[in-house]
């Protein structure tokens, strides 16, 4: 199977820039409901993630949680460039399996590094589910 069945293209996903503020990626999490979202600069390149627990450990570091306060720092601040690394378009079915074991969406990017989509830990499981299915459906109808 094609990575493309899967994928959540940059359009339909949220992200973030790195020259976002502190506040902007606070907001932008808010209104979306999410835990972790991807940082990209400004030629649309992945640059990492940052997480619920990267705004935490920033508001615990200046002692202040003042939204206001917030509009001083930015995204590249607190980004995590070791955390959900990118794959390429050609990557497997089962690289991704592994890869969604541990992160909630893997970042995907094309040959020149620049984003181009998602494909979430839900898609995956669906997919391998899908084949066990179609797997035992046929040995039934094969006896």
């Amino acid at each position: 199977m094609n990575l493309f069945y899967l994928l959540k293209p940059k359009s339909t996903v949220s992200y973030l820039y790195k020259t976002n503020t502190i506040r902007q990626g606070l907001e932008k999490m808010r209104a979306h409901g999410y835990t972790a979202i991807p940082v990209l600069d400004d030629n649309g390149e992945y640059i990492g993630t940052v997480s619920e627990g990267d705004f935490l450990w920033h508001i615990l570091r200046f002692k202040n949680d003042s939204i206001k306060f917030q509009e001083d720092f930015y995204i590249i601040d607190i980004v995590n460039e070791d955390r959900n690394l990118p794959v390429k378009t050609d990557v497997t079915m089962d690289e991704l399996l592994l890869r969604v074991m541990d992160q909630n969406f893997v970042p995907v990017i094309d040959d020149r590094n620049i984003f181009i989509g998602i494909v979430t830990r839900k898609d995956v499981i669906k997919y391998f589910y899908d084949k066990e299915q179609s797997m035992i459906s046929g040995s039934v109808m094969s006896v």
